[in-house]
């Protein structure tokens, strides 16, 4: 559970902060369903950018943006999603992919962030005169970290691994207070765990770890979860069924919006990716990899693992030429020419990052697994989009040298038609326990977890639907801190 004691003193720095500021919070219920915004505030949006730091863009923390990253009218609409075509995918299942570039940073872990650190400010336990927000992660978790507590007037401590893309550390100088890089790649979660220990010395410094923060599921579950159910009945034929869904590992928080569409679909299956260069969840694995954005070598606090039906390794060289294809005008010509991909499909595809490619691969190694035809749906989310990494681009053209339609053919025939179903593994009961049985060596022996909340979170059957089920408790304190600021009802 979300730990929701009140503290007074500081709550009530807090309130004076956000009238100093002009900061009113939304509610979990109004980043779900944002028609509930009051209209003063979406009118006041009309000429806000979406990467402003601004506190009113706390009310774009949500899949229902206005499609722009500039003007636009200020309201919101449908979610944001695309469907993946058979004659781009190889597979006859139908894909939904929301898309998290109009989320504001371009990534949708702004959201996840918020799930973090607004329940502990609401109650007081994060006191912005006082505390600092550390937000450790491998890349777009602090990013959304950082910006969210410069819209909430909190000051951030952004740690992320030394390789990640230049585009992230260019950004965090302007927004975070303080950037630290940590030694290696996205898989090196180690090394960002043990620079939050030392910075645990500080008491200023407050620890939001993305991989155990229930915050994070409880974002996920309830806006993502519901955004995905309906981008899916939106497309939803008398004769199709939702078969499942894929989500890189990550921090896991994603994987708790599978938890929700369980609920509303009992034959679905839920599948977990991880980069196949560093298999921990599929075979107790360890490595380097260069999907950005997934941190390995644990299995997260949060991931609800008993819930999880299947592994699925993608191969790093398959995202990476698959960025390349999707981002080269040749490649581009290439799909929508010879492959005969619908040109709208083609014109969306900058709107998949790294790790969005990996999900539609997890998808389509889903789909053949499953022998899944055309009344089948499976869905995923793209993170963020190819915008984060334009000079991972420039480095493969360095690398592979000038792009040719022949190297277009190879890519889409080897890394994309070409996925096969191997280096996956559906799980039984004993093989989910393994996975599940392998947070004791993060969470208990390193990072000091207690052994018994372990054992609860596998069986104990109340365990992760009471902690979904706190957004009505957490809404109701967002409800009466922005009472207490009195800047809602004197917009």
């Amino acid at each position: 559970m979300i730990d929701l004691t009140m503290h007074r003193e500081n709550l009530n720095r807090s309130i004076e902060r956000a009238k100093e500021k002009n900061i009113i919070i939304p509610t979990f219920a109004q980043m779900e369903d944002p028609k509930k915004i009051p209209e003063k505030i979406q009118d006041k949006l009309t000429n806000v950018g979406l990467w402003d730091v601004n506190p009113l863009n706390l009310f774009r923390i949500t899949w229902k943006n206005n499609p722009v990253e500039k003007g636009g009218d200020g309201k919101y609409g449908d979610v944001n999603f695309i469907e993946l075509p058979s004659s781009l995918t190889g597979v006859k299942a139908r894909i939904v992919l929301l898309t998290g570039k109009w989320f504001p940073t371009g990534c949708h872990k702004v959201g996840a962030s918020f799930g973090c650190l607004v329940p502990r400010l609401v109650t007081g336990q994060f006191d912005p005169t006082y505390h600092h927000a550390v937000w450790p992660s491998t890349g777009n978790y602090c990013r959304g970290g950082a910006f969210n507590s410069k819209l909430l007037a909190c000051d951030s401590v952004a740690i992320l691994p030394a390789e990640m893309s230049k585009e992230r550390f260019e950004w965090l100088s302007k927004i975070a207070g303080q950037v630290i890089a940590t030694p290696g790649c996205e898989s090196n979660v180690k090394e960002i765990f043990d620079k939050t220990w030392e910075l645990r010395q500080d008491p200023t410094m407050m620890i939001f770890n993305q991989f155990e923060e229930m915050g994070n599921p409880l974002w996920h579950y309830n806006v993502t979860g519901r955004a995905i159910y309906e981008a899916v009945e939106s497309i939803r034929g008398k004769d199709d069924r939702f078969a499942g869904a894929a989500f890189t590992s990550g921090s896991a928080g994603t994987m708790s919006a599978g938890d929700y569409l369980k609920e509303q679909y009992p034959d679905a299956k839920l599948a977990v990716g991880e980069a196949l260069q560093c298999p921990t969840l599929l075979n107790n694995g360890f490595g380097g990899h260069r999907i950005e954005g997934i941190g390995d070598k644990h299995v997260p606090w949060i991931h609800n693992v008993k819930n999880t039906d299947m592994v699925i390794a993608i191969d790093d060289e398959d995202s990476q030429k698959l960025l390349r294809l999707f981002n080269d005008p040749v490649g581009l010509k290439y799909l929508k020419e010879v492959v005969g991909v619908p040109e709208e499909t083609v014109e969306k595809l900058s709107l998949l990052g790294i790790s969005g490619i990996a999900n539609m691969l997890c998808c389509i190694k889903m789909a053949k697994y499953y022998e899944l035809d055309e009344h089948d749906i499976l869905a995923t989310v793209g993170t963020d989009s190819a915008e984060m990494y334009q000079s991972r681009i420039r480095e493969l053209e360095e690398a592979d040298g000038v792009y040719t339609e022949a190297k277009a053919a190879a890519d889409w025939a080897e890394h994309l038609h070409g996925v096969r179903t191997d280096t996956m593994e559906e799980l039984t009961y004993e093989t989910r326990k393994r996975v599940h049985n392998l947070k004791y060596y993060t969470w208990v022996e390193q990072q000091g977890k207690d052994v018994k909340e372990l054992n609860a979170q596998w069986y104990d059957k109340h365990y992760w639907t009471d902690m979904h089920a706190q957004v009505d408790e957490i809404d109701a304190l967002i409800n009466e801190f922005n009472e207490a600021t009195g800047l809602l009802k004197n917009l």
